[in-house]
């Protein structure tokens, strides 16, 4: 059984997104930089991430879900971070 254009396709989308988001998750853990970070596209974007695990375990794509569920929580660790700078260091200040 091997696999489709379509398994290799999906596969490739994975990897893509996995290597874009890794990426600014790291330099923003490291870091703690979330200056140039919208606050509005990193909710956006992990609530995308919820939806497209709900829809790849309702679809049985473990792809979509295993992708969605890495770059679910890189979304919400840079939108805590960003939250925390944004708003609970500021008041300290």
């Amino acid at each position: 059984m091997g696999l489709s254009v379509t398994d290799i396709i999906g596969y490739l989308a994975s990897i893509c997104m996995i290597l874009g988001y890794l990426p600014q998750a790291i330099m923003t853990i490291r870091t703690r930089d979330t200056d140039g970070i919208s606050i509005m596209t990193f909710s956006m974007m992990g609530l995308g991430s919820i939806f497209f695990v709900i829809n790849g375990w309702l679809w049985r794509n473990y792809p979509l879900m295993i992708t969605n569920i890495i770059t679910g929580s890189c979304s919400v660790i840079i939108f805590a971070i960003k939250i925390y700078n944004d708003y609970i260091r500021h008041q300290r200040k």
